[in-house]
């Protein structure tokens, strides 16, 4: 079982019938929960909305290093794939550090990468600065942005988690005009040493994550719970006997040189020998307290993913996993390819006074408020807004390929916008699945999956406009491989809701 060293913000006390209940935590809901949801926004705002706005770089890599198209969309595809797919490793991680260093560690890594790209001799060596280094370090970063606005929030999770998750669609916004302008004053290689600059500020988001720990009781007495006195160390010890000395000498007794810088040597190597003892005391019990916390977190990860709690027991999680699958790509295919679309429609023109993936990025945060607010209602259930926005996502990803117009496609691209709100559900599904204690790990798993998906998904259809020169069938396929994933996980839903019904007529009849 997946147990933080960060405390997920309850007590625990025994009642009558000897059950544990919850005892909320003064932050959950409120106070420094607010400050999480801050910082989670810019981390989405610095990531995904960097890496939704990468459709701009990949027209100048195009023009650089004069490669396919399919090999160019890998290093967007890498990057947006190694976030996501390292999801369960960060895990391991945030078990061991705690999501507060994981995400710090992550905002160094991440702008190193985006830095080290800017002097790329070629496509293969983005393949790895910017793909794997700056992907890794932006996983780092994202895992514990999403993780801990779960543990501060319960009753407003889904609202919580859209407005979060809205640093995405705002980030895509900012970040498709700032690269733009920074390639066309700068040149993209210089764009992309100032991008590295601002993920820095990933390591101010992570420092604002505050881990949730049981506090002194309010109403508590100042010196109540103050430790009792401790014997004196050996330094003071060697302190105190020397005062008596001093004093005689103050009398008027008398002290050779050779006695008084005896009495200083014994004095100085008395106080060196108890200082050299203690910081050789504290090292090893720091090295101790590190090495046990790395076997723990390394035993709880193994658990929760190999273990007799293994995650994939859980039919339904490996339904949502399977769905998970062939989503991500959906989404991410248009923000890539979109730009060069436009150029082959002779649309850019309208498309540079407002860009389509603006309208998406405008909308996706509309849409994940929204959904969020919907879903927190006391009369919906999470999971029908979360189906009906999927159906709505995948019809607008199969209906793209038909409009040929700047009009046709602004209302596709809003509609693809505002149904990938449900985004901001998948943590709120996720642990009503698995249940907040596996909520790192699975999300973990999950997003993994969407990496899987936003791996393959560019690179794919680049590869089918290179065979057919048209990118209709790249959405045809992936909308349909989507609507797949959609039923299954529909399927196995309908499963679980009827076996819950037998489970209640059964305990009724009993009665």
């Amino acid at each position: 079982m997946y147990t933080s060293h960060e405390d997920i913000g309850h007590d625990f006390e025994d009642d009558a019938k000897d059950k544990k209940r919850r005892k909320p935590h003064p932050d959950i809901d409120g106070g420094w929960a607010w400050v999480i949801v801050l910082s989670s926004f810019f981390v989405h705002v610095l990531i995904m909305g960097s890496q939704m706005a990468l459709g701009v770089l990949n027209l100048e890599w195009l023009e650089e290093f004069h490669q396919s198209r399919g090999l160019t969309a890998w290093v967007s595809s890498l990057s947006m794939g190694i976030t996501l797919i390292v999801g369960p490793f960060i895990g391991l991680f945030i078990n061991t550090c705690g999501c507060r260093w994981t995400a710090i560690i992550g905002g160094v890594v991440n702008a190193l990468g985006w830095v080290l790209s800017a002097y790329a001799a070629n496509v293969h060596y983005l393949f790895f600065t910017f793909g794997v280094a700056a992907g890794f370090g932006s996983g780092m970063a994202y895992l514990p942005a999403v993780v801990m606005v779960s543990r501060y929030f319960q009753k407003r999770r889904a609202l919580a988690q859209g407005l979060s998750t809205t640093g995405t669609g705002f980030g895509t916004f900012l970040m498709t005009v700032l690269l733009k302008y920074l390639c066309a004053e700068y040149g993209w290689r210089n764009a992309m040493f100032i991008q590295g600059a601002l993920s820095l500020n990933l390591c101010v988001c992570g420092a604002l994550l505050r881990p949730l720990a049981a506090g002194p009781a309010r109403g508590e007495p100042a010196g109540k719970g103050a430790p009792a006195p401790q014997a004196r160390s050996p330094e003071e010890s060697v302190r105190a006997a020397g005062q008596p000395a001093r004093a005689e000498e103050l009398d008027g007794a008398p002290a050779s040189k050779a006695a008084l810088g005896d009495g200083q040597a014994l004095e100085s190597e008395g106080q060196a020998r108890p200082r050299r003892d203690m910081r050789a005391l504290r090292v090893l019990k720091t090295l101790s307290q590190l090495t046990l916390r790395v076997r723990e977190g390394c035993g709880d990860w193994y658990a929760g993913y190999f273990g007799t709690a293994s995650l994939f027991t859980n039919r339904m999680f490996l339904a949502f996993v399977f769905w998970a699958l062939f989503a991500y790509s959906s989404f991410v295919i248009p923000f890539i390819h979109l730009p060069e679309i436009v150029r082959l429609y002779h649309l850019s023109e309208q498309n540079d006074a407002f860009p389509l993936t603006s309208i998406i990025a405008i909308m996706h945060i509309l849409g994940k408020v929204i959904l969020g607010i919907v879903a927190d209602l006391p009369c919906i259930r999470v999971w029908n807004v979360f189906l009906v926005a999927n159906f709505s996502l995948v019809t607008s990803i199969l209906v793209l390929p038909l409009m040929h117009t700047y009009a046709g496609l602004a209302a596709v691209c809003a509609l693809i916008g505002f149904s990938s709100g449900y985004f901001s559900l998948m943590p709120v599904v996720t642990e009503d699945l698995v249940g907040i204690e596996h909520l790192a790990n699975a999300y973990g798993i999950i997003i993994c999956a969407n990496g899987i998906s936003a791996l393959l998904g560019p690179p794919f259809a680049g590869w089918i406009y290179d065979i057919t020169q048209k990118y209709d069938f790249s959405f045809y396929i992936s909308g349909l491989l989507y609507m797949v994933g959609i039923l299954f996980l529909l399927v196995q839903l309908c499963l679980r809701l009827m076996a819950q019904s037998r489970k209640k007529q059964v305990a009724g009849a009993h009665v």
